[in-house]
């Protein structure tokens, strides 16, 4: 008799034991995670945000759960999987890595927190009202990729001084296209060189791009700053390669990846940053009070092997600010 009343308390306990651990699970809270592109691409993305949430101690799994959304790089999908994220009472919605992304957040909500991050100016997209101040309910950061685009055009001038045709792929369904493009044509007008802007969509679209630069005489070509790029480093180093034009990219792994030149910011910090930025947020501050962060570090990686097989010789001077030279 002893013996059914102790295993009855014990089926109790372990019932209740569950529903404990249950209820602990519902009350935790949960991120939503909304990115361009595809669980295949940019693990090292993933870990680095929750590595940034790590720094401010939130651990998946035990101090938070995170609702995946991705994209698979089509722009148009974006604003339905932030509303599904917005109605699973998600408390905080991160987008980092992509301006069409952090819009769609954007749009879904004015009550739940957002971070965001993204490679150009947060005013000038319509992000926030100002880095200091962002005002509402988000923040973020960025890198000012896309400032430091004429730098690019620069760089490829010092390397082919008697060139005087380029080319610019970018990526029209995504905000920073038009300003980029603004820009960079700006800048080789002051350079006097001619500029010619291309577009993709989508990885298909890459081989007609590389096509028409060859039908233009582009001497090289400026890859601009996109999600849909980055993750496609490797075959857009390779089309490069194959049809001998000079290219360079603010992607850091582009250079590594088989491309001539990398010049800009770490993405995986960004991403860092932002994990920072979400568990601050979950641990109770305010976005309107955390102004957005700007990454101002820019590394220049130069592939000397790229360079050798396209018969290019890297001038010294240009050799000696490399941060990393691949041989």
């Amino acid at each position: 008799m002893r013996r059914r009343v102790f295993i009855t308390f014990l089926a109790g306990a372990t019932v209740a034991s569950y529903v404990g651990a249950r209820a602990q699970q519902a009350r935790m809270p949960v991120i939503g995670y909304l990115v361009f592109g595809s669980a295949g691409v940019g693990p090292d993305r993933v870990r680095s945000f929750r590595q940034g949430l790590a720094e401010v101690g939130i651990v998946e799994g035990r101090d938070a759960t995170i609702e995946y959304r991705r994209a698979e790089f089509q722009t148009e999908r974006l604003p339905k999987l932030a509303g599904e994220l917005v109605s699973l009472g998600i408390n905080v919605l991160a987008a980092p890595g992509n301006t069409a992304a952090a819009l769609a957040a954007k749009a879904s909500t004015t009550t739940i927190p957002i971070v965001f991050f993204v490679g150009g100016d947060p005013v000038q997209l319509g992000l926030v009202a100002s880095l200091n101040r962002p005002g509402g309910n988000i923040t973020g950061v960025t890198n000012l990729t896309v400032e430091v685009g004429p730098k690019r055009l620069q760089l490829l001038h010092e390397l082919m001084p008697a060139a005087t045709v380029f080319g610019l792929i970018v990526n029209p369904s995504t905000p920073l296209a038009q300003i980029e493009s603004r820009d960079l044509l700006e800048a080789a007008r002051v350079l006097g060189l001619e500029l010619h802007v291309l577009k993709a969509t989508s990885e298909a679209d890459f081989d007609e791009v590389f096509s028409r630069i060859v039908q233009l005489h582009s001497a090289a070509l400026l890859i601009a700053t996109d999600g849909l790029f980055t993750a496609r480093s490797e075959r857009l180093a390779m089309l490069a390669l194959r049809h001998a034009i000079p290219a360079i990219s603010s992607n850091l792994e582009f250079a590594a990846a088989g491309g001539l030149i990398s010049y800009g910011s770490s993405v995986d910090d960004g991403f860092r940053l932002a994990g920072v930025y979400t568990g601050r947020i979950l641990k109770g501050e305010k976005p309107s009070d955390m102004p957005v962060q700007q990454s101002t570090k820019i590394e220049l990686k130069i592939n000397l092997k790229t360079a050798k097989a396209l018969g290019l010789t890297v001038p010294p001077a240009l050799l000696a600010r490399a941060d990393e030279v691949i041989e």
